[in-house]
């Protein structure tokens, strides 16, 4: 762990290069509030304002690619990063934006949310926008964190059973030369189980599934701890771990808002300390 050093208060600070969720459950408001709680400095460049609910998805309009990339370098000139989490980015031009920024920088840990599809089955991503990750962004990243759907787009097949998707993180892992977090919450079970593939050997992290209504940004807020615990000194397998107890306990005791429908919303509670 690295210790905040007291004569200059300084933390550490983490990019986080998402869409705007004006619900806050997802997106770079969940980053956000995830990065508060474990002590880390949160900056923000906004690739889409999403109008959405853990309900529906409404509208989405991207920023300018220009305005993407400004923000992004000049975070990069004015913070010291080592560590940068990417979610929602979209469009194919986004991605590419993102990618010639950062293989400039190959010191810092890129850990990709490879967002494609919202909770609510709205499509996220615009199609060439896939090809763009696979043949640029991905190949850059330190970890990926895809769910079934998403690692089954990757893939081009379906993953359907733990077994497979142990096969399919190794896959991934080599393919892109990177670590692999596959995240097992699509398959029909009891219990949830998310795999680990480092490059090197496989780590299972299988908790009970948890009956939570209208849940959204559970992604945004694992990928978003695992990079905040990489940025206080953790290794990988001690990030991903810390970040599953705290996803686990956000759900666990998360507040709820009911509209006018009688449908739930889920968003975080920051009670617990993980500090």
């Amino acid at each position: 762990m690295k210790p905040i050093d007291p004569s200059t208060k300084t933390i550490p600070a983490i990019l986080t290069i998402a869409g705007s969720d004006c619900s806050a459950g997802a997106g770079l408001q969940a980053d956000l509030k995830t990065f508060q709680h474990f002590g880390i400095h949160g900056l923000t460049a906004v690739t889409c304002i999403v109008s959405e609910t853990a309900n529906i998805v409404r509208r989405v309009d991207p920023v300018d690619p220009s305005l993407l990339e400004d923000q992004i370098l000049l975070m990069l000139d004015s913070f010291p990063l080592e560590v940068v989490k990417t979610g929602m980015l979209g469009s194919a031009k986004h991605v590419s934006c993102v990618a010639e920024i950062f293989r400039s920088h190959p010191h810092i840990k890129l850990i990709i949310d490879p967002v494609m599809i919202a909770s609510t089955g709205t499509s996220l991503i615009e199609p060439d926008a896939i090809f763009t990750y696979r043949e640029k962004l991905l190949p850059l990243a330190h970890l990926i964190t895809p769910n079934l759907p998403e690692a089954e787009t990757l893939l081009g097949k379906k993953i359907p059973s733990v077994d497979e998707m142990s096969r399919a993180a190794k896959f991934l892992s080599e393919e892109f030369g990177c670590a692999v977090l596959l995240k097992g919450g699509h398959l029909e079970s009891k219990d949830c189980t998310d795999l680990l593939y480092d490059g090197q050997s496989e780590h299972r992290f299988t908790s009970p599934r948890l009956a939570v209504q209208a849940s959204h940004g559970t992604g945004c807020t694992l990928a978003a701890a695992i990079a905040a615990n990489l940025a206080k000194g953790r290794d990988l397998t001690g990030a991903v771990s810390m970040a599953k107890e705290y996803l686990n306990d956000c759900l666990k005791n998360s507040y709820r808002f009911v509209n006018s429908s009688g449908k739930v919303v889920h968003a975080l509670n920051q009670g617990t300390d993980f500090q």
